[in-house]
Parts: structure tokens; C-alpha cells; sequence
């Protein structure tokens, strides 16, 4: 039997190492693409069109978590799933998002009246129209998650990424505005809903039976309220600022929010792809999934720490080049947000663990906590400005950090001086290469050379400590890279 898992457990090294390096290279490639996609519309748009769009955001992310229902995550853990499993979802997910788009149909001119902005109406109707097309393909989403299909998924969002692009570059050049920006948005859910049914060897049928939803609502309407009140956090100041301030400020915010997240969802989602899946696979034995954690957590960490402290360093210096001085505001914004994002993976790390062992409740109440002390402290600070805003919700998102390891360490036992190895030595690393890199350029005044010498004097400072200091993660992340290429 020892001998069995022994020899099971370097095919979960290997799938787990194979999904990183694709979801890494996916990622990667895509932050690229909405980067000279951003770059191109964020200097055609004004800050007004983005905040049009952006207070519509909350709206459409919600009906997308009410048409999911996280089934996405309650299908990837039943062992000896079935077809009726995938095809309950399927329709169940179709049959809520067409009731809740006719609910949001009527109440768009109420969401307009709530913001003053009268335009809202039919850009909310249109807008809508993309959770819609997205519950086509929550089954399939399951299906390739589930059978870690990282490759597959990755190609899916890079084509919808291609021509989505395209079309929003098109749109805007023809001055279709905040249409633009919806409709890219759609293009991009449509395409890669069309490639997962490529992708997916799964096929519903007509037999419509939601029986097997019994056995998935206990655990998934508890992901459910946790995704939605999780966009609730995320969207929080976009529903603020869009009430209390202009659509000026909501774009400024929104661009801030975006250039942070090309980081941050970098990291999210490579890690995403296979963080769950594996976590669960070893769930039955906990000294093994205690090891995993530990290692994906320094794994983390490792890329977290530079990419976004980093990317918060030349926040600057990238803002004005790419998309000219008239988007300054956002960058402070920015910055605030890329120390907060830097922590968000991490989190992210505990709450798979979690649900991994099927604790969706401590899941669940642990993001209405945070719900509730984020809302009272963005209520709190509202009227200082917008900055004091981001500060407070910072400090609480890096603060509930705590909160989820507590919850960790009574399931699994995680040792708080394992946890604090696999993550401060990478963000001390990284802030003393920031601070060497800042003291050494702070002379330069053309902003091309600065950028460029903050990005790679960062970089081999960061490396040449993680060499000197003989790191594991390193050592392990150059060894399989170099396997896969001696293998191509």
C-alpha cells in the first residue's frame, strides 16, 4: 500500500508542476495581451466610459455567481462523478440565468435612478446579456477543472482574449465608447464558452433531471454566498465612488484596479487551476495535503512578492508611457492595491484548503466577516477621499490574512512558523531588492531608462538573493524548466 502511494504521488508532482507551467505561460501571455489591448483603449476612452462600465460590473458579477452556484467546485469534488451530475448542472445553470437577466431587464432603469445616469438602462440590458452566454458552459468548466485540462482552458481564454481584443479596438476607433468596452467583454465570454464545448468531451442531453443538485447544495450555496459577497468586496468602492463621486473617479479607480489585477490574476489563476483540484486529490491524507499546502504556499509567495510589489514600484513610470499623463490619478490607486494584491494569493491558498476539505461553511462565514468589516470601514472613510478609502481596505484585506490561517490551522494543524517561512523570506527579498533598485535610480530623469533599469535591477537582485540563499523554490522552478525543454 506505501508503496502504491509512493508511486501515485510523483504523477500528482507532475500534474501539478504541468498545470503551473500552463496556467504560468497562459497567464502570462494573456496579462501581455490585455496590456497592448489596455494600452490602445485606455488612450482612445476617457475615465467617464470606463466608469460607466464599471458600475455595472457588481451587477453582472453577481448574476454570474447566482447563475453558476458554485457547482463549478462542488462538481470537481465528487469522486465517482456521472454524466447526470454534469448534465443537472448544465440546465440548471441556463434556466438561472435567464430568470435572473429578465429580473435585471426590468430593474435596469432602477439601477440607472440609483446612479442618476439614465444612460445606464440600455447599456445594462445589453451588458447583461453576457452571464447569459456564459451559463452555456458552467458544465463544461467543471468538466476540464475537474480532469485538470490547464492546457485546453488556457488555449480557450487566449483565442476569446485575440478576437475580443480585436473587436473592443474596433469599436472604440469607431467611437462606439462604453458600447465598446460591453461588447469586448461578451466577445470574450462567447468564445471561450464556444472553445470549453471544443475542448470538452462531455455532451448534455435532454433528459433534464436536477435530482443530483440534492446531493452538491449543501456545500455549493455556501460557495455561492461567499463568491457573491467576495465580488461584493472586490466591487465595493466602484459602487461607493460611483454614488458619492463621479464617473470620473470610477474610472480612475477602475484603471487603477485593472493595471493591479493584470498581476494579480496572473498568479490567481495559475495557481487557481490546479490549487483545488490537487488539494482535494490528497484531502483522505492529511499529512501529505499538509505538505502540498506548504508547497504551493512558498510557491506562491515566490512569484507573488516581486510581480506585484513590483509592479506597484514602476506603477509610475508604466501609467504615463502606456496610456499618457490624463491617467495620473489612478496610481497611487494602483499602487495601494498592488500591496493588498500581493497578499491576495496567499489568501486564496487557504480558502482552496478549505474548501478542498469541504468546508464550505467556514468558507462562507469567514467572507461574510470580512464583508462586514470591509463595508464598515470603506462607510467609515467614505468622505475622506478616495485614497483613505484604499488604505482602509487594504490594511483589512492583508489583516483577515490571519483570520483564514486560524481557520487553517484547526483543520489541518498548520504550524504558524512553517507558514511564515513559506511566505516572508520572498516579500523581504523583494522589498530590499525595490529599495536598492529605488535608491540607485532615483537620479534618472528620462522615464524609459528608469523603467526599464527598475524592472531589471529588480529582477536580478530578487534572483541573486533567492541564488545566494540556495532557495529551493528556485532550484526546483529552473530544473523543471529546464526538463521540459530537453524534452521539446
Amino acid at each position: 500500500m506505501q508503496e502504491n502511494r509512493n508511486m501515485a504521488s510523483p504523477t500528482l508532482k507532475e500534474k501539478t508542476a504541468r498545470g503551473l507551467l500552463w496556467g504560468g505561460l497562459s497567464n502570462g501571455v494573456q496579462q501581455v495581451l490585455n496590456l497592448v489591448f489596455g494600452i490602445f483603449l485606455a488612450r482612445e476612452l476617457t475615465p467617464a466610459d470606463y466608469g460607466m462600465v464599471g458600475m455595472l460590473a457588481i451587477f453582472s458579477l453577481i448574476a454570474a455567481a447566482l447563475q453558476e452556484s458554485g457547482f463549478t467546485f462542488a462538481l470537481v469534488n465528487i469522486r465517482d462523478i456521472q454524466h447526470k451530475d454534469y448534465n443537472a448542472v448544465f440546465w440548471f445553470s441556463i434556466l438561472m440565468s435567464v430568470t435572473i437577466y429578465a429580473i435585471l431587464f426590468f430593474c435596469a432603469p432602477l439601477i440607472a435612478d440609483f446612479y442618476e445616469t439614465p444612460e445606464l438602462t440600455a447599456l445594462a440590458r445589453y451588458s447583461f446579456l453576457g452571464f447569459v452566454i456564459s451559463s452555456f458552459g458552467t458544465a463544461q468548466s467543471g468538466f476540464i477543472l475537474k480532469n485538470l485540462m490547464v492546457k485546453q482552458r488556457a488555449i480557450s481564454e487566449f483565442v476569446g482574449l485575440v478576437v475580443s481584443g480585436c473587436v473592443g479596438l474596433l469599436l472604440a476607433y469607431n467611437g462606439f465608447a462604453y458600447w465598446g468596452i460591453a461588447t469586448q467583454s461578451m466577445v470574450y465570454t462567447l468564445i471561450v464558452t464556444l472553445m470549453l464545448w471544443h475542448y470538452s468531451s462531455w455532451r448534455p442531453t435532454w433528459k433534464i433531471d436536477f435530482t443530483p443538485l440534492k446531493s452538491m447544495i449543501g456545500f455549493s450555496v455556501k460557495l455561492l454566498i461567499t463568491r457573491i459577497l467576495t465580488q461584493v468586496n472586490n466591487n465595493i468602492y466602484a459602487i461607493l465612488l460611483g454614488k458619492f463621486y463621479t464617473k470620473e473617479v470610477v474610472g480612475y479607480y477602475n484603471q487603477g484596479y485593472k493595471w493591479s489585477s493584470m498581476g494579480g490574476q496572473f498568479i490567481l489563476r495559475m495557481v487557481a487551476n490546479v490549487a483545488h483540484p490537487v488539494l482535494a486529490e490528497t484531502r483522505n491524507d492529511q499529512e501529505r495535503q499538509l505538505r502540498t499546502f506548504y508547497k504551493m504556499l512558498s510557491f506562491t509567495a515566490f512569484v507573488s512578492f516581486p510581480i506585484m510589489f513590483g509592479l506597484g514600484f514602476i506603477a509610475e513610470e508604466l501609467i504615463v508611457i502606456m496610456i499618457k499623463e490624463k491617467w495620473l490619478p489612478c496610481v497611487p490607486i494602483m499602487q495601494l492595491l498592488c500591496i493588498s494584491g500581493a497578499f491576495v494569493p496567499l489568501i486564496d491558498m487557504h480558502k482552496n484548503l478549505l474548501v478542498s476539505r469541504g468546508k464550505s461553511n467556514i468558507y462562507m462565514w469567514n467572507t461574510i466577516a470580512m464583508f462586514v468589516a470591509l463595508l464598515t470601514g470603506s462607510l467609515c472613510s467614505y468622505s475622506f477621499g478616495i485614497i483613505p478609502m484604499v488604505t482602509v481596505y487594504v490594511v483589512i484585506s492583508i489583516s483577515w490574512l490571519l483570520v483564514w490561517y486560524w481557520q487553517v490551522k484547526k483543520e489541518i494543524d498548520a504550524r504558524l512558523g512553517e507558514v511564515l517561512k513559506c511566505i516572508f523570506p520572498y516579500a523581504i527579498m523583494t522589498v530590499v531588492a525595490i529599495a536598492v533598485s529605488w535608491f540607485l535610480t532615483k537620479g534618472m530623469s528620462d522615464m524609459y531608462l528608469v523603467l526599464a533599469t527598475k524592472i531589471v535591477l529588480t529582477a536580478m537582485l530578487y534572483i541573486g538573493m533567492l541564488w545566494i540563499g540556495k532557495s529551493v523554490m528556485l532550484k526546483e522552478a529552473f530544473a523543471f524548466l529546464l526538463k521540459r525543454t530537453r524534452k521539446k
